[in-house]
């Protein structure tokens, strides 16, 4: 019996996508002209963007990497992007090989590098699941999580640089509650935000270049940010941005400390009691 051919995916590549548009902050190449120009826009109305994302990418790898010394073993990645080396779990993985992760995204392009590249120590575990994290059903239910991750033990659940992607019409709070409850205690939320109070004309300039773009961004003040770690005790040195939590000496390789008004992003790592 022939199998079935599989359906055309249409990767919507004749518009930006958040995790293709970042890709290009990156300086990577698994992208297209209209993650390019897209990418152009925002460097044009915030000239430090660059900066900006590979503060937040030496953040995430840092706090991972901190997280695995400290104890935890397994870890939901959200909005996780276009693979590079190293990811994440890479980085938990040299700590202590059988770490597991779980990665989700919604981009096919997503998927298809995160299966050629994204290979687990064999002692550990890794998967991908390409869905929806507005409706954490599709997250929680999976098969993958299921079989990659038990939610009985504590899970670090990273959401950095997603939230602010979610529609206007999808509640974040709501969906990051959804996720924290499912989770047990001694389970850690690590969140950056988009920060509409550290530079707010240049983060407001930058949100109206993704209007009619197909992809929205919201940012919030830290207030509001704060917000996402009602019921969950920080950990110092609390809401900060991304290169003031817990600094290398040159956390993103610029070869100097980035001023915060380079970098508005709120940063936070909480752990669930």
């Amino acid at each position: 019996m022939r199998a079935r051919p599989r359906a055309a995916i249409d990767l919507h590549t004749d518009r930006p996508h958040a995790a293709r548009v970042y890709d290009v902050l990156l300086g990577v190449k698994t992208n297209y002209p209209a993650d390019r120009a897209q990418a152009a826009a925002v460097a044009e109305r915030m000239p430090s963007v660059r900066i900006a994302a590979r503060v937040n990418r030496a953040f995430v790898m840092r706090c991972a990497r901190e997280l695995a010394r400290a104890g935890t073993r397994q870890f939901l990645d959200i909005g996780t992007g276009i693979p590079m080396e190293p990811n994440l779990h890479d980085t938990v993985q040299r700590v202590d090989p059988t770490c597991r992760v779980v990665y989700v995204d919604n981009d096919p392009i997503v998927l298809a590098h995160s299966r050629a590249l994204h290979t687990s120590d064999p002692r550990g575990r890794t998967a991908y699941i390409d869905a929806d994290a507005s409706r954490p059903e599709t997250v929680l239910g999976s098969r993958e999580v299921a079989a990659t991750l038990r939610l009985d033990e504590p899970v670090a659940l990273f959401m950095c640089l997603f939230l602010h992607w979610l529609p206007a019409t999808t509640d974040p709070y709501e969906v990051v509650g959804r996720l924290v409850d499912a989770l047990a205690p001694g389970s850690h939320l690590v969140v950056t935000h988009l920060a509409s109070d550290i530079t707010p004309a240049t983060v407001t300039s930058v949100e109206d270049t993704f209007q009619g773009s197909g992809s929205e961004v919201h940012g919030r003040d830290r207030d509001q940010v704060a917000r996402f770690f009602t019921g969950l005790r920080l950990l110092a040195p609390g809401l900060v941005t991304p290169h003031g939590w817990r600094p290398d000496d040159d956390p993103a390789g610029i070869g100097r400390g980035p001023a915060d008004d380079d970098v508005p992003v709120w940063a936070g790592v909480a752990v669930k009691p």
